[in-house]
């Protein structure tokens, strides 16, 4: 599991170190958010070890490509979600718009 090395944070908070370990290599990291920076280490650590263990394949960079891959495929999915999720606002507000002009429109003619 990716870890954080407590020493290794550097007190620059512009452009934080940070040394995670991801599928037992150690990397040291730049970010302004060293927590975050952890955080989606120990995601993809848990992804290559998750396709790791679904494969059997022990080529770290095949099993980084799969993780990759995995990963895209949820991001695209959660996309497409949310996509969907504002074409359907857009078209409810269309829809809540019209009525409102429509009744506005009856509101003058009666008045």
């Amino acid at each position: 599991m990716a870890t954080a090395v407590k020493d290794a944070t550097v007190k620059d908070a512009q452009n934080a170190s940070v040394r995670v370990e991801i599928f037992d290599q150690a990397y040291n990291l730049r970010g302004s958010d060293p927590k975050y920076i952890l955080q989606l280490a120990e995601y993809v650590d848990s992804k290559m070890r998750a396709v790791a263990q679904a494969t059997n394949t022990i080529d770290t960079v095949r099993l980084a490509v799969l993780a990759a891959l995995n990963i895209a495929d949820e991001y695209h999915l959660l996309r497409r979600r949310q996509d969907n999720g504002s074409n359907d606002y857009q078209k409810r507000a269309h829809r809540l718009a019209n009525a409102l002009d429509e009744v506005l429109r009856d509101d003058r003619k009666a008045g």
